[in-house]
């Protein structure tokens, strides 16, 4: 009998656990690709709208505290994923419903999409700024701005046709985090010196205007760690499983990752923020400072790590939902798409769209660490629609715009978060019966 018979359907990778076999990331593989994430030119831009929305002091708060609980999502969630083996889709299944899933793995994708496409335009831009201002050739024109987003499109592609594991574990960990190191410190130096120049105690004691509370601040900070929620199975499930009674690799090593790299990259944008001349963008204030040049573009090329953990994890998605596609072939697809997306769209006018599309994820993923996170507890195999879990995700968006429109001061998404994370703890399924695959491959 032939090995691959055309009336059966090839396997569904997203949604089936995978073995340990096939398993290669250790602590530090996690560790090296989270902060490889974490660092971005879009992290330090945000940082930058904390100056002068509140004080220095509440702006160090916001990033610690945000910093810790954001990386601590993520560290829970790479944990879920190693021990059950699922990527996120899978979870998503586990948690909602294999028909009611779809919608959110839908969402997922188009956030994806969205965000891939974006990362293209900050390295486009980044591109022309260091060709205007190391060689003074101006690429602003159609034809530059094609000749940009098409050289970060065809290296993306090219990563795209490698292997995801290869790819962490040889460039990200040995080349890229050590080069990007340094040119955090670099820049971290540049512009502590600024600072002391400027006046380092009244940098401390600088007040906020009002327009921001510490609360939506923290909000500020958390949003970025949370975007990654959606992902971060997709990679943690790759990770060596755990030893009873151990958090094991995929927790440390994502939350010390991400979390020294988000409060890194917040408190630089901070820093050139409360530096940088008036209407100076934060791009060429990085270019103006001494050794900028070099810095930066090391940092973009990072940023590349960015746009292609979007479309690997979007390609896992997609997978899900059509797995006659590989998911390289998927990846592939995808990325065309954003390239050609990155030329048409006005992506600055669509951050917006993308950061409220994002809030979704807050309460879903409150829901399915509510449900999964804790394991030990059979849940219902083969339901299409987990009804209690639908609604709770659906209130728990009400919840999350309901404060930011009527007690913003309060931030959206702690409280959505623990509202729905409480919720489908109290609400988890106690039946007897056979446990779902997520929790049958807790181990």
């Amino acid at each position: 009998m032939a090995l691959n018979d055309a009336s059966t359907p090839p396997a569904n990778e997203a949604l089936t656990p995978l073995p340990d076999a096939r398993r290669a990331f250790r602590w530090h593989d996690h560790l090296s690709l989270w902060f490889s994430l974490g660092v971005g030119l879009l992290v330090m831009q945000v940082g930058a709208f904390l100056v002068p929305a509140v004080g220095t002091r509440d702006a160090v708060v916001a990033i610690v505290v945000g910093s810790l609980i954001g990386a601590g999502l993520l560290a829970w969630t790479a944990r879920l994923g190693c021990q059950t083996g699922l990527a996120s889709a899978g979870l998503m299944h586990s948690a909602y419903g294999s028909v009611f899933a779809r919608l959110p793995v839908v969402l997922n994708i188009v956030q994806l999409v969205g965000w891939t496409t974006f990362e293209l335009v900050i390295m486009r831009e980044g591109t022309q700024a260091i060709a205007k201002q190391a060689f003074g050739l101006s690429l602003d024109s159609v034809g530059g701005a094609l000749a940009a987003t098409l050289l970060w499109g065809a290296v993306l592609l090219a990563l795209l046709s490698g292997s995801m594991v290869s790819l962490v574990r040889r460039f990200v960990s040995r080349f890229g985090l050590p080069l990007v190191v340094l040119s955090l410190i670099w820049l971290t130096w540049q512009f502590a010196g600024k600072l002391q120049a400027q006046g380092f105690d009244t940098f401390w004691q600088r007040q906020g205007d009002g327009s921001m509370g510490l609360f939506s601040a923290m909000d500020l900070v958390i949003a970025m760690p949370v975007s990654w929620l959606p992902l971060v199975a997709d990679y943690a499930r790759h990770g060596l499983r755990a030893q009873p009674g151990k958090p094991g690799g995929a927790f440390t090593g994502t939350w010390i990752g991400y979390a020294v790299a988000n409060l890194w990259c917040y408190a630089l944008g901070v820093m050139v923020a409360s530096t940088a001349a008036p209407d100076t963008t934060l791009v060429m204030a990085l270019l103006l400072a001494q050794g900028g040049l070099v810095a930066l573009g090391l940092i973009l090329i990072d940023e590349l790590d960015n746009a292609y953990g979007d479309v690997y994890s979007g390609s896992v998605s997609m997978h899900s939902l059509r797995p006659r596609w590989s998911v390289r072939r998927w990846g592939l697809l995808i990325a065309l798409v954003c390239v050609a997306l990155a030329l048409v769209l006005p992506m600055h006018a669509l951050e917006p769209f993308l950061l409220m599309l994002s809030s979704v994820f807050v309460p879903l993923y409150g829901v399915i660490l509510g449900r999964l996170g804790g394991g030990g507890v059979p849940l219902p195999v083969g339901r299409k629609v987990d009804l209690s879990a639908a609604a709770l995700w659906i209130a728990g968006i009400a919840v999350y715009h309901g404060c930011a429109t009527w007690a913003p001061q309060w931030g959206s998404a702690l409280p959505a978060l623990v509202l729905t994370f409480v919720l489908a703890r109290l609400t988890r399924p106690t039946a007897a019966g056979a446990p779902s695959p997520a929790v049958r491959s807790h181990g």
